[in-house]
């Protein structure tokens, strides 16, 4: 059987007291069987399963893919969106790690320059680095995006990888899909 033991602090001088709270029904608080603190709140409505349990910053769940055959072309301005994914959060508190990455893409001109972005269903929520050759039109880039969002949601998510031209250039872009993937992380928060 194992035993209890409270030891106190070698430097501190108050007084440490385990309260039993006013109930009627007996309660067990089973502590987890790992070496580390236990995360606590002054706010019990905030307490979850997840901070008892002691799997905070756990993967949760992982969704990856991959995008379709077929290249996705965009002349002119504007953006386009390449791949999606969509993940559906367990808990509101989870966060939502995204690794995204487009390869092959062609750039269609001196002075075009792309962006790939980050969307979550209608909203932007992370702009990535700039992809183009002023010297070389269509040379080949890869671009890669990485975003740790905080959607506070239980409800069904749809992330989006999206190219967009921001540059002064009049030329447009097409990306090989079958070279751009998505991966949606849920981190138990």
């Amino acid at each position: 059987m194992s035993k209890v033991v409270i030891q106190g602090h070698a430097s501190g001088t108050g007084d440490f007291t385990i309260a039993a709270p006013n109930s009627n029904t007996d309660r067990t608080l089973t502590l987890p069987d790992v070496t580390g603190n236990v995360v606590t709140t002054g706010d019990t409505s905030t307490v979850t399963e997840t901070m008892i349990n002691g799997s905070l910053g756990k993967v949760l769940q992982v969704v990856s893919t991959s995008g379709p055959a077929s290249t996705v072309s965009k002349t002119g301005a504007g953006s386009l969106e390449v791949i999606n994914a969509q993940i559906t959060p367990s808990a509101t508190g989870s966060k939502i790690y995204i690794m995204a990455t487009c390869g092959g893409v062609g750039v269609g001109g001196s002075n075009t320059w792309i962006q790939i972005q980050i969307w979550r269903d209608a909203s932007n929520i992370k702009n990535g680095p700039y992809g183009g050759n002023p010297s070389s039109a269509n040379a080949p880039e890869v671009l890669a995006v990485n975003h740790l969002d905080s959607p506070s949601s239980t409800s069904a998510l749809t992330y989006k990888v999206q190219l967009e031209r921001v540059s002064s250039g009049t030329n447009g872009w097409d990306a090989p899909a079958a070279r751009a993937t998505i991966t949606l992380m849920e981190i138990a928060g």
